[in-house]
């Protein structure tokens, strides 16, 4: 059994598992619990009541957080040759086809996220095995399947995110980090939240949003009142 740290002790303490927080004062609170020396990862964790089984169920999408993630993204374009130039200039890290094709194809994945323009997707199709498990697929509902990949490269440095439900129906997803100010992480969450309650499916019937929580690498988890969304 791990022993429990003193600082996590400490952390521990200060959070009311019983209690659901206004959600600027969980923002607050996951700063103040937050163990680590370095610059972690602030995540939301959202029960929906979906049935993630059911097509119309299935909720994913994307949303540009206000206050970037705090992270810098590394983005590759796969695109035909005359759109390599205008990816890179709008700050893609790698641009081209067939050569990172055969990279990947021979273990490298050394990025985040892929943006493809629609017709080389055949090509990319033959790596999909590799890239669909790691979450890398371009897909047209994240906005990764685009003609337009310097508008979609800007889009995802400065804070444009995707999101998906898993199979129990939680949605993870980082709103930033904790050297972010509460005001800013609050406004990152509320934007997230309001695109997932937008995303009610028509025909849901029942509780959408079970439960919220918000914890920071290695800190205790913190509960949110879903009714504190803005």
């Amino acid at each position: 059994m791990s022993k429990v740290s003193k600082k996590r002790k400490v952390a521990n303490a200060k959070v009311d598992v019983d209690k659901l927080y206004a959600l600027g004062d969980a923002m607050a609170l996951v700063k103040d619990v937050n163990t680590t020396k370095f610059d972690a990862s602030v995540d939301l964790h959202i029960n929906l009541g979906v049935d993630p089984r059911k097509a119309d169920q299935a909720i994913r999408g994307t949303v540009s957080l206000p206050n970037g993630t705090g992270k810098s993204k590394r983005v590759l374009v796969l695109c035909t040759p005359d759109k390599e130039v205008e990816a890179t200039e709008a700050g893609a890290d790698y641009a081209g086809l067939d050569e990172y094709i055969t990279k990947i194809q021979q273990g490298w994945t050394d990025i985040d996220v892929i943006i493809a323009m629609p017709n080389v997707m055949a090509k990319v199709g033959k790596i999909g095995r590799i890239l669909g498990p790691r979450g890398l697929m371009p897909n047209p509902k994240t906005g990764t399947v685009t003609p337009k990949v310097g508008d979609a490269v800007k889009e995802i440095k400065k804070g444009k995110i995707s999101f998906r439900v898993d199979k129990f129906g939680i949605i993870h997803a980082s709103v930033g980090r904790v050297s972010f100010s509460s005001e800013k992480l609050r406004e990152n969450a509320d934007e997230l939240l309001g695109t997932i309650v937008k995303m009610k499916p028509a025909s849901f019937k029942g509780i959408y949003m079970k439960s919220l929580s918000v914890a920071s690498t290695m800190s205790p988890g913190i509960k949110i009142d879903p009714k504190s969304i803005s």
